[in-house]
């Protein structure tokens, strides 16, 4: 119900001149992760010279390029037919489809025109929301028909005619303008509490899998192979279930039922090493 709008043209002047769409973090350009978080939609257009993304787009340009976000928003708002549209700018490193999804319902259940995250000093971030399209196109025909054209506006042109709903959001707001801002995101997706989920979603991104996988499940598995049997065990035996459910075609449910049958082994496997086994272990 819903296409999506990246802007991801901008000079990046904070950055000297660096591309910095394609800039790493967590070992995937900033561009392809927030590409991830709007995967559950329609059309998604990147208003960009085109370049080589993980997932496919449509790719628009404002004329002339380089003229601001009014105008980009408004070449990438062309190529749109959903009555919502999620806009977006290009260097998010924390979005994910759960806010996006969240910002959605929102603007489906308030009734509001537009809803758009606020970052930790309570700022607006009107590259980081869901709006009605109707309500953008007739404030972007407003905006032309006053002004001329679109090149060189501010974005506080369009949601200060917008009745927008504004929910705080520290985390997925945070966007890297700065070198600071990029090592800062670097350093936070290693954290304790966040590297395994960044990691999975980086190797799914990487392999183009877009399957829901029960980490705990297999890490589970991992240790009941370790443990019971041999170190090594564990990565192998977790490979062997994922080939083994690709093999059945399934999804999240054969994965699931491969892990089990393979953690019943490694138990059963275990139970016949203990030195009082007898004859029926496992």
């Amino acid at each position: 119900m819903y296409d999506a709008v990246v802007l991801a043209g901008g000079a990046a002047r904070r950055l000297g001149g660096a591309d910095k769409p394609g800039v790493r973090v967590g070992g995937r350009a900033l561009l392809d992760r927030v590409l991830a978080a709007c995967a559950g939609g329609g059309t998604t257009v990147v208003v960009a010279d085109p370049r080589q993304t993980a997932r496919p787009v449509v790719w628009a340009r404002e004329d002339p390029p380089g003229g601001g976000p009014l105008a980009a928003l408004e070449a990438g708002l062309r190529h749109t037919t959903a009555p919502y549209v999620v806009v977006l700018s290009a260097d998010l490193p924390f979005l994910r489809e759960t806010t996006v999804r969240r910002l959605l319902d929102a603007v489906a259940t308030h009734g509001s025109e537009g809803v758009l995250l606020t970052d930790p000093d309570g700022r607006d971030q009107p590259l980081v929301a869901a709006y009605r399209a109707d309500a953008l196109r007739r404030e972007l025909t407003a905006l032309t028909a006053g002004h001329g054209g679109l090149t060189g506006l501010p974005l506080r042109r369009l949601t200060g005619a917008l009745d927008l709903t504004r929910i705080a959001d520290p985390v997925a707001s945070f966007d890297c303008d700065t070198w600071e801002d990029i090592a800062a995101a670097r350093a936070q997706i290693r954290e304790h509490g966040r590297v395994l989920d960044e990691w999975i979603s980086a190797v799914k991104d990487e392999l183009g899998i877009d399957l829901d996988v029960d980490t705990g499940t297999l890490l589970d598995l991992a240790r009941d192979a370790a443990h019971g049997v041999a170190r090594p065990a564990a990565p192998l035996t977790t490979f062997l279930v994922g080939y083994a459910a690709a093999r059945a075609e399934g999804g999240p449910e054969a994965v699931a039922e491969a892990a089990r049958k393979a953690a019943a082994l490694a138990l059963r496997w275990a139970d016949e090493s203990t030195p009082d086994a007898g004859p029926d272990a496992g």
